[in-house]
């Protein structure tokens, strides 16, 4: 009956092809030539505003379709250096204009003016420049249609004026900046944007309907720009920073006595190799972020991924995301695709081991020596990027019995990228290519045993529309690797938590002790409808176990089969009780190469968008029984116990000066409940000042969290090795407090506070009876016997289990798990923009944290703790200085 409906549903979902109409028939923009100087300063006075412009705007939101409720007006302009653009806002209420001022790239409510820009005009990518009526700038890169990066900061020029008719902006855009194809006439896509903030109103030249799709293939051409020839650009960007670091440390450390001073100089360059491809380069770059880090208490086997924060790296970073074409839509339960370039990898923490010493200096990073970048396209529309990258060979500092050695911890190595991708019949189809290459140079075996010696990684990726609508379209890619090293290095790679290879009960696969490389396939087809009322989504997957980029990428886990079926329907015509109405429903399940369902469930969720732009979301998930192939950490399988999860969550307007977030979950297995609740309250006391507090509080039980695999020829019914777990309860409650002070569109103060409180309670120590089960021995019953530890304050130290008693098998010993951190991570960044270009920072970064050996939560013991805790202090002075030439 089930699988009738949803077979049903699908039917309906493909016939109703067709989604909203478009709009109107688009309107051709025409450039001005201009021999005259414009400056840029907001006021209209320059020849080329003297004429009528382009007004024929359309709503999008709220009444789309509908004439907009303020006019607009808007001129472009060129000549031989730049693109320029003028808009009059006209306002029927000048004094109500929403001047929020923000730093840059901070979107907020408030009333603004967007170029888009298509240069290449292959209706799929381009760039937006955006000012707001406070003068607020925010720019980045669209790319797939209907996606957008902000990554990407331009040199431009803007300015803004407010007026007793509305207000007015000025934009010039160098041709530098923009990457297109030298012809001799040019046509280019160009869109426009009016947001008018108290109304929550948006008006484009050509909008995206509610239930379309594609974005950048809808712009009207720009016209009459003819024979500009800009010059093969070169922009120098030297730096030169300080910094102060005041650091915890022990007595006695002849390495760390608590305070040192650093210096730096660098540079980055960006060359025009021709007018659609440029060059950027580096040479001792500062990869010193702005932005702290997460704090996070991970439990599981799974690495934490954090996002990129380095510029070199953020900025155009969609040229190399892989797999991700065509489709604007892509769900992936429990799925997870591996991410073939994470540029994290790149100067990240050496990875050697170090041996036995009593103080040591280690590097927090590895030292990037130079690193390079291609971007552009080259023959017939070839879309490129390649990454080089060399880091340093780096060496750790010891003392030991009072004598001094070094030991290298991270070899010599090479780091490279290449992405190629092409676009056909108007971005119908898409094809692509990607590698990755690590090859690192040893000088000391024992870190040939410890990291792979070289990887590649390779794969091809496209879509393709199915109607002439371009309503369905299949994305698809496949991947291969290779990992090679010495046969100690394969052997514990295939042992650790992506492969698990060791697994006693495994089928399909087992460990190679004698192997010294490895070879694994990954791949995907997702169907998506992204046009009309009804869509859906659905993909099949498989990731092989031998499958690894971990080298220059990020996998989580491997030996997966994933399929899923998505379909729901949207109501997008504001009425009397909603502006906005979806529902969704899903089931979808994952497969071991065995054949083992390790992933099932059934899921529903929603979304309403109320008249006062108040939205409401809620969902519903449902887990039968399934086995678990990762719990043991690679023993052998359990049953996962079936679960329910419940989450929802509220937002108040954006517009107001008190905004207000909310959202909540639960979800029960058998006596396994789990729940928490995060909130986030943004106050605008100013218009250039906002404060966010965002408090979180999380309480989580788990009757079998993994503790430890002792080896047991006895424990025969688990394969000769005792799977050790307790029952655990944590408490993790936390905050991110953020307050934005923009004192102008060039200098703005950012203040960061992340304070964390966790807490683990281990208790009810057991072991598993039998695989595919959830049956315990708990230690102190059957004959089994358990030991307190105590030190001389009366402090658990350990725990001593016994499986059998006076058995023939050994004891065991287990330290207390049990554990109280209490973090505090926080920063202060001033940012002066002084010139185009060119910033200085100001940066002020400040952690504590601690650790106890008690699960006990204590919320005053705890803040005592972080308030009394000693800190590490870093003060950091960033200059920079922007040179075209």
């Amino acid at each position: 009956m089930k699988a009738s409906a949803i077979l049903l549903f699908a039917m309906v979902c493909f016939w109703n092809v067709g989604g909203a109409q478009d709009n109107a028939p688009k309107t051709n923009v025409s450039a001005i030539h201009t021999v005259d100087r414009i400056e840029i300063d907001g006021n209209l006075t320059e020849p080329p505003w003297q004429g009528p412009g382009f007004s024929e705007f359309r709503q999008s939101e709220p009444n789309q379709g509908e004439a907009p409720t303020e006019r607009t007006e808007v001129w472009v302009a060129y000549d031989d250096a730049a693109l320029y653009v003028a808009a009059r806002m006209y306002d029927s209420a000048p004094d109500s204009i929403m001047q929020i001022l923000g730093r840059r790239d901070a979107f907020t409510t408030a009333d603004w003016f967007t170029i888009y820009v298509d240069p290449y005009h292959d209706g799929r990518s381009g760039y937006y420049f955006s000012l707001s009526a406070a003068g607020t700038k925010t720019d980045g890169t669209l790319y797939n249609d209907d996606w957008d990066d902000d990554s990407w900061d331009g040199v431009w020029e803007g300015s803004t004026r407010v007026d007793g008719k509305g207000w007015t902006l000025e934009i010039r855009i160098p041709f530098s900046q923009l990457r297109f194809h030298q012809k001799d006439e040019y046509v280019w896509g160009v869109n426009f944007k009016r947001e008018i903030g108290r109304k929550n109103e948006r008006d484009y030249l050509v909008y995206t309907p509610r239930n379309g799709s594609g974005f950048v293939s809808r712009f009207p051409a720009l016209t009459s720009i003819n024979s500009i020839t800009p010059a093969q650009q070169v922009e120098f960007l030297p730096y030169f920073n300080t910094r102060a670091e005041y650091l915890q440390h022990q007595q006695g450390d002849p390495f760390n006595s608590g305070s040192r001073y650093l210096a730096g100089l660098g540079a980055d360059m960006k060359v025009g190799l021709s007018s659609n491809l440029t060059l950027d380069a580096t040479i001792n770059p500062d990869f010193g972020q702005v932005e702290v880090d997460p704090a996070v208490v991970n439990l599981s086997d799974v690495e934490t991924y954090f996002q990129e924060k380095r510029p070199f790296f953020i900025e155009g970073a969609n040229v190399f995301e892989f797999g991700y074409g065509g489709s604007n839509n892509f769900w992936g339960f429990n799925w997870g695709s591996p991410t073939l370039f994470y540029s994290r990898r790149v100067g990240r923490a050496p990875q050697g081991s170090m041996p036995g010493y009593d103080y040591a200096d280690r590097p927090l990073g590895t030292h990037i020596l130079g690193a390079g970048k291609i971007t552009g396209r080259v023959f017939d529309d070839w879309k490129i990027g390649a990454v080089q990258a060399v880091t340093k060979r780096e060496f750790a500092s010891l003392q030991s019995t009072g004598l001094r050695s070094t030991v290298e911890i991270e070899p010599f190595t090479y780091y490279g990228v290449a992405r190629v991708q092409r676009d056909f019949d108007a971005g119908r189809q898409g094809l692509g290519f990607m590698a990755t290459y690590t090859n690192r140079f040893f000088t000391d075996q024992r870190l040939s045993d410890e990291l792979n010696s070289n990887a590649l990684v390779a794969g091809v990726d496209g879509w393709t529309f199915l109607d002439e609508d371009k309503a369905y379209v299949v994305t698809a890619w496949a991947s291969m690797s290779r990992v090679a090293g010495t046969r100690t290095r394969m052997t514990s790679l295939q042992q650790n938590s992506i492969h698990y290879f060791q697994r006693p009960d495994a089928i399909h696969f087992r460990l190679d002790s004698s192997a010294t490389s490895m070879t694994g396939f990954a791949g995907r087809v997702m169907l998506n409808k992204q046009k009309g009322q009804f869509f859906l989504n659905t993909a099949i997957g498989t990731i092989d176990p031998r499958y690894d980029v971990n080298d220059l990428g990020f996998l989580w886990r491997t030996n997966l089969i994933n399929g899923h079926f998505v379909a729901g329907y949207q109501w997008s015509d504001p009425t009397a009780y909603y502006r906005s109405l979806r529902f969704q429903v899903a089931t979808f399940g994952n497969l071991d190469y065995d054949g083992n369902k390790v992933w099932h469930g059934y899921f529903h969720n929603g979304f309403i968008e109320f008249p006062n732009y108040w939205s409401f979301y809620w969902g519903f998930a449902y887990n039968p029984v399934t086995v678990d192939s990762r719990r043991t950490r690679g023993g052998p399988l359990m049953i996962q116990l079936p679960g329910r999860q419940f989450d929802g969550g509220f937002e108040t307007d954006s517009r107001k000066q008190l905004v207000f977030e909310l959202s909540g979950y639960s979800y029960f297995r058998t006596d396994e409940p789990s729940w928490g609740i995060d909130a986030n309250v943004e106050w605008k006391p100013a218009p250039n000042i906002s404060l966010e507090m965002g408090p979180s509080f999380g309480r989580d039980r788990s009757r079998a969290q993994y503790i430890k695999a002792v080896a047991d020829p006895n424990a025969t019914a688990t394969y000769g090795t005792r799977y050790v777990f307790s029952t655990l309860n944590q408490v993790t409650v936390s905050a991110n407090i953020r307050l934005n002070w923009t004192f102008s569109p060039q200098l703005s103060l950012q203040l960061f506070m992340q304070p964390l409180i966790s807490s683990g309670d281990y208790h009810e120590f057991k072991e598993l009876k039998q695989p595919k089960t959830f049956n315990f021995l708990k230690y102190g019953e059957d004959g089994s016997t358990v030991t307190e530890t105590r030190d001389g304050n009366g402090t658990l130290t350990s725990y001593t289990f016994d499986p059998d008693g006076p058995g023939s098998s050994s004891s065991f010993v287990v330290s207390n798990p049990d554990f109280n951190i209490t973090s505090v991570r926080g920063n202060a960044v001033l940012r002066w923009e002084y010139r185009p270009g060119s910033i200085l920072y100001l940066v002020w970064t400040r952690s504590s944290s601690g650790y106890l050996n008690d699960g006990t939560f204590r919320f005053n013991r705890s803040v005592d703790r972080m308030l009394t805790a000693t800190t590490d202090n870093i003060l950091m002075l960033k200059f920079t200085y922007w040179l075209s030439l």
